[in-house]
């Protein structure tokens, strides 16, 4: 009876132990909603969390919209208070799945992946699936994907008075390295 408690826990152990996750706290996200000839409309989150599980390939990040900064602080302000409202949405999360994702098969040189899920941003959610270029690298797993979203998909309102200034269409370049 010992034996097959001890083989029992040794089991549930192991599934443990290969369920293990990676993660990071410093991932980052940029995004741009520039149009020619006027100021750049651009800015970068750098603590960004993201969270993978090897063995499903499922993947989540975090972003607190306060974490956007801007060359000026006047656009990271209209950002937070008309854009994003971020005291009313104070975070933008994606859920999904990295396709056909294998640990095992990753070396140094980028291979990529379709990444299928779910973005919630400004109490709304729209389904993503964009391509990933994965790699190993010695401190871990480097992830690495460019996509676009309308800011109206979101119910982010462009004021008319600068909707010449300002791309509806988002420009998002996300990059992290997980541990």
């Amino acid at each position: 009876m010992k034996k097959i408690i001890l083989i029992g826990m040794l089991y549930v152990s192991a599934v443990g132990f290969s369920q293990q996750k990676m993660i990071s706290k410093s991932g980052e996200i940029t995004f741009e909603a520039s149009v020619a000839s006027f100021e750049e409309v651009k800015a970068t989150n750098s603590s960004v969390t993201f969270v993978l599980n090897p063995a499903t390939g499922e993947i989540a990040s975090l972003a607190l919209m306060k974490g956007f900064r801007f060359k000026v602080a006047l656009m990271e302000e209209h950002f937070n208070e008309n854009y994003v409202e971020s005291d009313q949405y104070p975070k933008a999360t994606f859920k999904g799945k990295i396709e056909g994702f294998d640990p095992s098969s990753l070396t140094a040189n980028p291979k990529d992946f379709i990444i299928k899920g779910k973005l919630e941003l400004h109490g709304k959610s729209k389904d993503i699936t964009t391509t990933a270029r994965i790699s190993k690298s010695a401190s871990g797993i480097s992830i690495g994907s460019a996509f676009s979203v309308n800011a109206s998909d979101f119910n982010i309102a462009i004021p008319s008075l600068v909707k010449s200034k300002i791309s509806n269409k988002i420009n998002i370049q996300i990059d992290a390295v997980l541990k």
